[in-house]
């Protein structure tokens, strides 16, 4: 099903906007924990489920395990590249697959058991708006789960912390730049429980995740540091925000042909937060 959508996000998302193969390679990388927080949710056969903000639609899947053959997960995303991305995924769990705006969704009033929604809330302009939209969806004695990753300052380069401060701040400004943001409007994420608790919600609850690898990584491990982050998120992007010498030394760090490349080094070690928010309608 689609919608004509007109909204343009807080970090430019739009029906057009298509980053489905950094979102594959976030949840190849990240799914033992992402299934972890969602087995914290003790989810029971049967369970209606929305995946609002469901990307390419991974996580369709892994929903569809807690919830089993009687049970209905149903996907929703505002990007046209992300539900095409999706639909074999949600064809082999038998979900459902919408492309709406969550600000507008096209379903009634109280129809799923529980909401989940994974690095969606930060990019909308005003959260609680989109929250309060998500928990009208849901009925009485039904749940909201908000997840997001990176609410701590991930760690890089475990022998470097002030290269790697140096480096977190530059990618900070960087968005900013990018986006014509102010500081504040990028950090208000960090108060879900807040969140949660100002659009109504009980029995609120918040448990942190973290992602952790060492070497040797997992193919899957490597696909996404190097790819999404040390190749196509740093880069040439950084070298207005970094001295000289430390923007040689990161890309020394980021080159899999140089002796020094980060991930194989024997003291690589990576920290990812994701934190899994939750209240009760």
């Amino acid at each position: 099903m689609t919608r004509p959508i007109t909204t343009v996000g807080l970090l430019g998302d739009t029906a057009s906007r298509d980053y489905a193969a950094k979102l594959r390679l976030f949840n190849a990388f990240a799914e033992p924990e992402i299934r972890q927080a969602m087995a914290s949710l003790a989810l029971r056969p049967g369970m209606h489920i929305l995946d609002a903000g469901c990307g390419t639609g991974e996580a369709l899947g892994w929903l569809a395990d807690e919830v089993g053959p009687g049970g209905t997960v149903i996907g929703m995303d505002l990007a046209t590249p992300h539900v095409r991305a999706a639909r074999s995924t949600a064809a082999e769990s038998r979900s459902l697959l919408l492309q709406a705006d969550v600000l507008a969704p096209p379903m009634a009033p109280a129809s799923v058991d529980l909401v989940w929604s994974v690095n969606v809330i930060n990019h909308l302009r005003s959260p609680i708006e989109g929250l309060q939209t998500l928990i009208a969806l849901v009925r009485p004695g039904g749940r909201v789960a908000l997840g997001q990753s990176s609410l701590l300052p991930d760690m890089y380069f475990a022998w470097d912390s002030r290269l790697e401060r140096l480096v977190n701040e530059a990618v900070r400004q960087y968005y900013r730049d990018r986006y014509q943001l102010d500081e504040r409007e990028l950090t208000s994420i960090r108060a879900m429980a807040g969140l949660l608790r100002k659009a109504g919600l009980r029995d609120v609850h918040v448990r942190t995740f973290m992602i952790e690898r060492i070497t040797p990584l997992r193919p899957e491990d490597e696909n996404y540091l190097l790819s999404a982050i040390f190749r196509d998120t740093w880069g040439t992007r950084l070298q207005p925000y970094l001295s000289s010498s430390d923007y040689q030394e990161v890309l020394r760090l980021c080159d899999p042909s140089h002796a020094d490349y980060a991930l194989r080094r024997d003291d690589f070690h990576f920290l990812q937060s994701f934190t899994l928010a939750v209240g009760e309608v």
